[in-house]
């Protein structure tokens, strides 16, 4: 995906360096070279936009939004399904307090109450389906910043920090916001993950897909990286892949990683990094 090389590219000449909070395994505080303010756009119907120069676990990312849909804030589901992504910052029990999945599903209201993000966004569209002129047509939001319920700056909530959706001439596009962005070891995965889930509303809502659109805060390299982002931008990108989604699939609930395939993805190698927690 070149957009997502680009910018790679751009923060890795002319980033700031910095100095941040997070620790590597051995204690070190890496330094960052970062940049504030940046977007792209991608066409989905031009393909899936799977990062090629290196190679990333599908399943893991199919795995990771279907426990963001689940509403689980508990690591269990991951690790027994082989995906250790969260692992870093859970605590013996598993638990990571009030992460995406609480946030999309159950969003404490001040009267004890809680909001399903997921199920009002598929009304919401399913209304400007029926009536293009709906009040809900500006207000197909997912939120995953919740300022009331941030305690721990150490847990990573609301990184992909807040969605909007729009519905034109049949398509379902999605604009998403990103305050903080790993771009070597996160930002893959969460351009693949938005994607997918913008596939996925699509689908249970009968329209097309349209537009993705990331759009970015600090965007950083940690230094730890930087050899395997030079290598990344030394490959020549590949074709992307396609996704094919199960026809069965008629809800955002229930979804198994098997209804989700991608044809077609070629990549380069895989390349490690260490994650800063």
């Amino acid at each position: 995906m070149r957009q997502y090389l680009e910018l790679l590219a751009h923060v890795r000449q002319h980033g700031t360096r910095k100095a941040q909070r997070a620790r590597l395994a051995d204690g070190r505080r890496p330094e960052v070279l970062s940049i504030f303010g940046w977007q792209f756009r991608h066409q989905l119907r031009d393909g899936f936009p799977m990062v090629t120069t290196k190679r990333l676990p599908w399943s893991a990312i199919v795995h990771e939004l279907i426990w963001f849909l689940s509403g689980s804030t508990n690591t269990a589901y991951l690790r027994a399904n082989k995906c250790s992504i969260w692992d870093e910052w859970a605590d013996t029990s598993g638990e990571l307090g009030p992460v995406y999945g609480k946030q999309w599903r159950r969003w404490q209201k001040a009267d004890g109450g809680s909001v399903d993000q997921i199920a009002n966004l598929i009304a919401g569209i399913r209304k400007v389906i029926a009536d293009p002129n709906a009040s809900e047509s500006r207000r197909l939001l997912l939120s995953a910043w919740n300022p009331g319920d941030m305690p721990d700056p150490k847990v990573p909530t609301g990184c992909h920090t807040f969605a909007q959706f729009n519905v034109t001439d049949g398509k379902l596009s999605c604009q998403m916001y990103q305050r903080s962005a790993d771009l070597f070891l996160g930002v893959p995965f969460n351009i693949a993950s938005y994607a997918l889930l913008t596939h996925l509303l699509a689908k249970v809502t009968g329209l097309q897909v349209g537009d993705y659109i990331h759009t970015f805060g600090d965007a950083h390299i940690y230094d730890n990286h930087f050899e395997q982002v030079d290598e990344q931008l030394r490959r020549e990108p590949r074709p992307l892949p396609t996704l094919e989604l199960d026809p069965a699939i008629d809800s955002m609930d229930g979804i198994r990683v098997e209804q989700a395939r991608l044809v077609g993805y070629q990549p380069h190698p895989p390349l490690r990094g260490e994650v800063a927690i």
